[in-house]
């Protein structure tokens, strides 16, 4: 039994799930500790509507292991025991790599208590000693295209490279960067994963639910924050003046490693002084958004969010439209 699926990142934004054929999809959700794909929610919130099966990745930024795994579970906590997760490991010439992506795939492992996927070229999986990664229970998605230059359809027989490194097999199959499906114009990575939807739900849901995750860090009790979406035109600078804090604490705050990288549709929270009062916050309607889709992704309803925002009619809202969230 296997499945066929797609990845994606932002270079596939436009994409609509709906007309193109998987039955799963997995979808970059972080980078080092600064960059959130600013599309992956719409594509999770879309492919959770269709009934695929999810995952979401972490792209390596090789700085520290436990503040990237931190940074990305801090991001994805909604979708947890909701997709697979995975370290997407393509950093070349770095020392002591497999150390770096067991401490990355542990400290995931230690918040969530989901066993991450790790994804390798299969040159890497093979150049390297990832044995103890491999010992220790993360499943293998390997990489390795058997032809160039030839775009193609799904191919679940794909055959794979002869040699595994340490694990000797892999849970998912990365055969080709050149894929084409109908109802997406352009190339496609394309997928198999070795397993039915019930062996894919239990690599998302990892341990026992009685098995507690422990959280990652939030800050100090003392310390209340709001969040904030960065519009175009913001600063770090300019927002901690509007505040009342420093630039160099909302880096500290964010893991904002540089200070000038931030983008607009960013989500970063500000400290605030329990005394002051709430600051109201906002979000800006892209394509495909719905009511419900937005109030689930900000823990709310859909019917406090018409009555803050004046929305008679629920179905009734617009690209560009900005909505007045609490």
């Amino acid at each position: 039994m296997s499945m066929n699926g797609i990845d994606i990142s932002r270079w596939q934004a436009g994409i609509n799930l709906a007309a193109v054929p998987c039955e799963f999809v997995v979808i970059k959700a972080t980078e080092g500790t600064t960059y959130v794909n600013p599309y992956c929610d719409r594509h999770f919130s879309q492919g959770a509507e269709l009934g695929k099966k999810l995952g979401v990745y972490h792209f390596a930024g090789g700085g520290d292991a436990v503040a990237e795994a931190e940074y990305f579970v801090r991001n994805i906590r909604g979708y947890i025991g909701r997709a697979i997760l995975v370290l997407d490991f393509e950093v070349q010439n770095m020392e002591n790599a497999a150390a770096w992506t067991k401490r990355w795939l542990d400290r995931v492992y230690e918040l969530t208590r989901i066993k991450p996927l790790i994804y390798l070229s299969n040159y890497l999986v093979n150049e390297l000693d990832f044995s103890s990664v491999a010992s220790s229970g993360y499943p293998l998605w390997n990489a390795y295209y058997y032809a160039y230059g030839t775009p193609m359809g799904y191919n679940p027989n794909a055959p794979l490279p002869k040699r595994l490194g340490a694990w000797g097999r892999a849970l998912m199959y990365q055969y080709t960067s050149e894929g084409r499906l109908e109802g997406y114009n352009g190339y496609l990575d394309l997928d198999v994963f070795y397993g039915d939807p019930g062996d894919w739900d239990r690599y998302a849901r990892g341990a026992e639910e009685s098995e507690k995750p422990t959280p990652p860090p939030d800050p100090p009790p003392s310390q209340t924050t709001i969040s904030y979406r960065i519009r175009p035109g913001d600063t770090l600078s300019k927002i901690a003046d509007r505040y009342g804090t420093t630039a160099a604490a909302l880096a500290q705050l964010n893991g904002i490693a540089n200070p000038n990288r931030i983008y607009a549709g960013q989500v970063i929270r500000i400290p605030v002084k329990s005394s002051d009062p709430p600051q109201p916050a906002y979000y800006v309607v892209r394509r495909g958004d719905t009511l419900s889709g937005i109030a689930s992704r900000f823990g709310t309803t859909y019917q406090k969010l018409m009555k803050l925002n004046g929305i008679r009619n629920p179905n009734l809202i617009y690209a560009g439209q900005r909505l007045r969230i609490s």
